[in-house]
């Protein structure tokens, strides 16, 4: 079994530059936000469990997620977020183990915003936080997205705090600076994740 790294930070951390940065280095790199969107396409099994559970206003007029209506209608109710996660995180879950498995890089990485969150992190050996102070994630944020700064913060508020994120981390890298600068201490934890996953192979 390949050895997974568990990537994870808050908004306009730079855990998508981290990632990117991975890649390049030929990492498979499996994205939980992109995998929540796969899973309630048209046609998927997730989408036609929501349909059932909301009814007919939670479909477009071709027959696509309105994410929108959703987005809003689960934010005002509680319990009908916990019915949408009871449908997607399983499915999410599912999928997610299926493309690790399937990697074939030397080592293969989970990036999740919601990693210790949603327990995503069980599926790993290790886990790797992108870190950043709140004053810099929503500088970049708001430059990056055009929202406001009062978005942002809701959003930083519903995450998990970062001290917590911290705590549970293996490895924390302090995003402050430029690219380059983060590239710098992603190199030598490159290194050493070849290593683990070499070691992995061998016990295994």
């Amino acid at each position: 079994m390949t050895f997974i790294l568990g990537l994870t930070g808050g908004i306009g951390s730079g855990k998508s530059a981290a990632s990117t940065w991975f890649e390049a280095q030929g990492i498979t790199v499996v994205d939980a936000d992109i995998v929540a969107r796969e899973i309630v396409e048209k046609g998927q099994p997730a989408l036609q469990q929501i349909h059932a559970a909301f009814g007919d206003w939670v479909l477009l007029d071709n027959a696509e997620l309105n994410r929108r209506a959703l987005r809003e209608h689960i934010f005002k109710d509680p319990n009908a977020r916990k019915v949408l996660e009871s449908i997607t995180h399983p499915a999410i879950r599912q999928s997610i183990i299926q493309q690790l498995q399937a990697a074939t890089s030397p080592y293969v990485i989970l990036v999740s915003p919601l990693l210790f969150e949603t327990n995503q992190h069980e599926l790993t050996d290790h886990s790797l936080l992108i870190d950043a102070t709140e004053e810099l994630q929503i500088q970049r944020a708001s430059q990056r997205d055009g929202q406001s700064i009062e978005q942002i913060q809701k959003i930083i508020q519903a995450q998990m705090p970062r001290q917590k994120k911290r705590s549970l981390a293996n490895d924390i890298v302090l995003n402050d600076g430029h690219l380059d600068h983060l590239y710098s201490h992603l190199k030598p934890l490159h290194n050493a994740y070849l290593q683990r996953s070499k070691q992995k192979k061998a016990v295994d």
